[in-house]
């Protein structure tokens, strides 16, 4: 939304409005401004959530496994997590013949993993990236 646009929906001046983001911009508030690509158009349906459960919960052991599946492209995040599961995944693939490839290429060779569970998602029924403000 140009700052014209913004200005106008917040009912301010767009100078006013241009050193309030600013100010946001500069506390953190706003991190970053992104891209959304559509996976589908990227031949990327596909979405995996995979379960890890590390051989053990030493703080070395938390910090190869973070810092190795960091580089595996086909992760869109990874989340440390309390409960069954030490770790979530969100992979993205082409297909389950593609996912079949990443988990065998990267997943299966991800430093102290003990147990992994994956969970196809059959549709996506709903999605966003706004934080409730």
């Amino acid at each position: 939304m140009s700052n014209a646009d913004l200005s106008e929906a917040v009912n301010l001046s767009p100078s006013a409005c241009h050193r309030r983001v600013q100010r946001l911009e500069s506390e953190g508030f706003i991190r970053d401004y992104v891209a959304l690509l559509d996976a589908r158009k990227m031949g990327l349906p596909t979405t995996v959530f995979v379960e890890i459960t590390l051989s053990a919960q030493a703080d070395d052991v938390l910090e190869a496994f973070e810092k190795a599946v960091a580089r595996v492209p086909a992760v869109l995040e990874c989340h440390l997590m309390a409960g069954t599961a030490d770790y979530i995944l969100k992979v993205i693939a082409a297909d389950t013949e593609d996912f079949a490839r990443i988990h065998r290429q990267y997943l299966t060779r991800l430093p102290g993993v003990a147990q992994m569970q994956s969970s196809f998602a059959l549709r996506t029924v709903f999605k966003t990236t706004a934080l409730p403000v």
